[in-house]
């Protein structure tokens, strides 16, 4: 990662101030001076004005697949099983947005805190993609109305990519839907606004990060190719 992010997750400093250090000339790496964007590892010593900074924290983000049923939260006062007991417990991480409790699907948690606010962000538009079954015989004019936006309580939903899937189901539709918004409980909400309740409700991506073979319950780290492509999604640096 950059020297400055480094310097940041140490606690140094916030990352624009910890950029000004090295612009000054106070931080050095492994008895060097660092120079503004210098990619430091985990190996590299850093210090500021001749003072150690200690390690930072190693960032760790995992993708798991959330059964129904399970709360996406770090505790639960309720008891409830979490999106966070199944993953690592070395370092501490948390969700990154939510899914109901009757949602399965994918589920991004990280003790990365600037990566996480920048995806919950609305102006991240990180992608989103739903596998939703609706309530009875979803109409072409009704799936162009979802495309186009439909009015909730809370304004008008964001155009949206929608397309009816190739899945039978009694008494329903399959419909995929990819949302660029972060609203909350939005696509039951959509469903309820068409006359189309929805009976059952998948994320399948979130992010670009699909959940491929991973079973309910189950959970994988990131790889770095995925770290690269969120920090790009969202303009981070790493």
């Amino acid at each position: 990662m950059r020297v400055h992010r480094a310097l940041a997750l140490a606690g140094v400093a916030s990352r624009r101030a910890a950029e000004s250090l090295v612009a000054e000339g106070r931080v050095s790496v492994n008895g060097e001076r660092a120079i503004v964007g210098q990619l430091v590892g985990p190996a590299d010593v850093l210090a500021v004005d001749g003072a150690q900074v200690r390690d930072p924290e190693q960032l760790r983000a995992y993708l798991l697949n959330k059964p129904a049923g399970v709360v996406s939260t770090a505790h639960d006062p309720q008891g409830r099983p979490t999106v966070l007991d199944e993953v690592p417990s070395d370092v501490r991480v948390y969700p990154v947005g939510r899914l109901d409790l009757d949602t399965t699907g994918a589920v991004l948690v990280t003790n990365d805190g600037e990566l996480a606010a920048r995806l919950m962000h609305p102006s991240s538009k990180a992608p989103k993609t739903y596998e939703a079954l609706m309530r009875g015989q979803v109409s072409a004019e009704t799936v162009r109305r979802l495309r186009r936006g439909v009015e909730l309580e809370d304004g008008m939903t964001a155009p949206a990519r929608v397309h009816r899937m190739d899945r039978r189901a009694a008494g329903g539709t399959w419909l995929e839907l990819e949302l660029i918004e972060g609203r909350n409980r939005q696509v039951r909400r959509m469903g309820d606004a068409v006359g189309h309740p929805v009976m059952r409700l998948h994320r399948s991506r979130y992010a670009g990060l699909g959940l491929a073979r991973l079973g309910p319950g189950r959970w994988r780290p990131i790889t770095r190719a995925e770290w690269t492509r969120l920090g790009e999604l969202v303009g981070l640096e790493r």
